[in-house]
């Protein structure tokens, strides 16, 4: 109220007070204890000091102008009304007068209209202010709307989601720790951004997910809890002294997590717009972590529906059991050495693992023939990647995955099929998954032979490179393998004894 007070050009009504009453009344603003907020005239205010300290208490008797006789002077003033209390004073000095003239009651009706002025223009300042508070809340919302929604189109899928939220809305919230608990998945998700350090924070993230989730189930309302001697801290975070915030996330009526957040003692209280702020949050995870729920189950279906379409070409030829699993996991390792984005890496994912899936449609006295192929039985085999791409392309989930499938037979040098495409037409995908399959395909045994060294392995593709393969993809596979992976060993790949014992 006081700031609305000192925000007002009292001169103004100074000049309209001195038009109206034909006299150079010098006018004095008090606030509701009576200190003096503004006076033009020094002297004015000096006066004013004195009646204070002989200790004028700013009588009221009704609404209209009050008097008070000083020694040398009169005191003329008029209170301005607020909605329930006096906001303050205006003040008057006359002379005194035997009695009160007649052009008091013209000078009274005066400072009821300064007044009422006053009066309104503060109510409009309070209500102004209310507003700029109000749309600076609304701004921190929208904010916080437009922070989550960027950075949910920014996290690729797979990435940790919840991890990176509560650490965007630690960071904009000025919190301590936020938290996700989800007690029906055994999940409790963290970010901190600590002001100091907690160093029992295990016993307040076990907290969280016992008696304070319990707690908001049973309440289904955000819990604030800011003062020490909160009587909930006998049965909420009990022995902690932090700051809380919890906001539930509801899901069919029903409270299926909690977002937390939490405070050293020394911070700022949680605010009302905090609790808006994390009401809003927990409605927008709300929705994020059902789609994420669906985003996992589905995931598993691919994974399990992979599975299957694995197991049914590896039933056919017993010796390229796990064929497809060493070729998904050599590709996987090559394009991770060479850092590609989250997309490339997800098609690398489903086309390296389902590279074979068309051999499902070849003839098993044509899979399985543990002798030389003739040509006619040759042109079966090159069937294979086009029958791939005829059962993915109907999957659009899968839809990037198909061009690696296709086109993992085909040779650098435009040899190969089903296409003939050569060097960096074949897609990318492709080209790593050939040098993958000819690596196992050297590797792994055979009805007719046994399976090679790794060392004779990488002999030959070094021989093919720029044929066959793509040379930057062998130099790529031979920087992973230059270290030694475990995948070497887990695989059986037969190693040169000598050189093992070079390398080991």
């Amino acid at each position: 109220m006081l700031e609305q007070l000192s925000q007002i050009d009292y001169a103004r009504h100074g000049r309209w007070l001195q038009r109206v009453t034909g006299a150079g009344y010098d006018l004095a603003v008090c606030g509701p204890d009576g200190a003096l907020l503004w006076s033009a005239d020094p002297a004015f205010r000096a006066w004013l000091d004195t009646l204070r300290g002989a200790g004028f208490a700013w009588a009221c008797d009704g609404d209209g102008m009050q008097r008070h006789d000083g020694a040398d002077a009169t005191l003329l003033y008029s209170p301005v009304h607020g909605k329930s209390a006096a906001l303050g004073y205006l003040a008057l000095r006359v002379a005194t007068p035997g009695e009160a003239p007649m052009a008091w009651d013209a000078l009274a009706e005066a400072l009821e209209d300064v007044a009422a002025a006053i009066a309104d223009e503060v109510a409009m300042r309070r209500e102004l202010d209310s507003m700029a508070i109000e749309l600076a809340e609304r701004y921190e919302e929208l904010h916080l709307v437009y922070a989550i929604d960027r950075q949910v189109q920014q996290i690729e899928p797979g990435a940790d989601l919840f991890r990176r939220l509560l650490h965007s809305w630690a960071e904009q919230m000025d919190a301590d720790v936020a938290a996700f608990v989800k007690p029906g998945e055994n999940l409790c998700v963290h970010a901190t951004n600590l002001s100091k350090p907690i160093h029992n924070l295990d016993l307040v993230l076990v907290e969280m997910r016992g008696d304070l989730y319990r707690f908001a189930h049973s309440s289904r309302s955000p819990i604030v809890i800011n003062d020490k001697d909160d009587p909930r801290r006998a049965y909420i975070f009990t022995d902690l002294p932090f700051k809380l915030l919890c906001c539930p996330v509801i899901h069919n009526k029903s409270v299926v997590a909690i977002l937390v957040l939490v405070n050293h003692d020394n911070k700022a209280d949680f605010s009302n717009s905090d609790r808006k702020l994390g009401e809003l949050l927990a409605n927008q995870l709300s929705g994020l972590s059902r789609m994420y729920g669906m985003l996992n189950e589905t995931s598993k279906f691919n994974e399990q529906m992979a599975a299957a379409l694995i197991e049914a070409v590896e039933a056919k030829d017993p010796y390229t059991r796990g064929h497809s699993d060493r070729v998904h996991h050599i590709s996987m390792e090559i394009g991770k050495a060479m850092g590609l984005g989250q997309r490339e890496t997800d098609d690398l994912y489903w086309g390296s693992l389902l590279h074979d899936v068309g051999k499902i449609g070849i003839p098993d006295a044509v899979l399985c023939k543990p002798g030389r192929l003739t040509a006619d039985e040759f042109t079966f085999i090159k069937v294979h990647p086009e029958r791939s791409y005829e059962i993915l392309r109907h999957i659009d989930r899968l839809k990037g995955a198909v061009p690696g499938a296709r086109h993992h037979q085909e040779k650098f040098d435009g040899s190969g099929y089903p296409h003939g495409l050569q060097g960096t037409d074949i897609p990318l995908a492709a080209r790593i998954i050939a040098v993958a399959d000819t690596y196992d395909s050297i590797t792994s045994s055979r009805a007719y032979r046994a399976g090679r060294s790794h060392e004779v392995a990488m002999a030959e593709i070094r021989r093919v490179a720029g044929a066959q393969l793509d040379p930057a993809i062998i130099a790529v596979l031979e920087a992973v393998c230059a270290l030694e992976p475990e995948w070497l060993a887990r695989f059986n790949i037969a190693r040169e004894p000598k050189l093992a014992q070079v390398a080991a």
